[in-house]
């Protein structure tokens, strides 16, 4: 059965917890080579780095507790370790902070609901333009 929700709809949940417990999540990582950058390249505001920006759920009781747990994923990420590249270099995959958390209103099932966005009006033609056909999504 499909269902479709509307963004009015969605508003009658509090925007800070979540009623089955779930959390939708973003975190930042920017990758820095740490053997051939000195400190203050790596902090040159100006400066560019490759990034990864990784989107987890977490189980936790309150916001707060949610931040935390996804805060503590990311660290996880952040450990040093030396490339393939021959010789290889100490590389690291720096924990920037959490971008985006929202509770889930709904069970974890098929088909639940776990996030949507609102944009203002566009028009059809590029509405069109964000839909991708399926072959799209596969990697070659």
């Amino acid at each position: 059965m499909s269902r479709c929700r509307t963004p009015v709809q969605a508003k009658t949940f509090s925007k800070n917890v979540s009623p089955v417990g779930w959390y939708y999540a973003s975190y930042l990582l920017r990758f820095v080579e740490l053997e051939d950058s000195e400190q203050w390249e790596r902090n040159d505001p100006e400066r560019r780095f490759e990034t990864w920006e990784n989107t987890v759920i977490v189980k936790a009781d309150s916001l707060d507790a949610a931040y935390d747990k996804v805060a503590q994923i990311g660290q996880l990420e952040a450990e040093p370790y030396r490339n393939g590249l021959s010789p290889p270099k100490l590389v690291q995959w720096e924990y920037m902070g959490v971008t985006n958390l929202v509770p889930i209103y709904e069970e974890l099932a098929d088909g639940a609901e776990i996030a949507w966005a609102s944009h203002p009006h566009r028009k059809l033609k590029t509405l069109r333009q964000w839909v991708k056909p399926k072959a799209s999504f596969l990697e070659d």
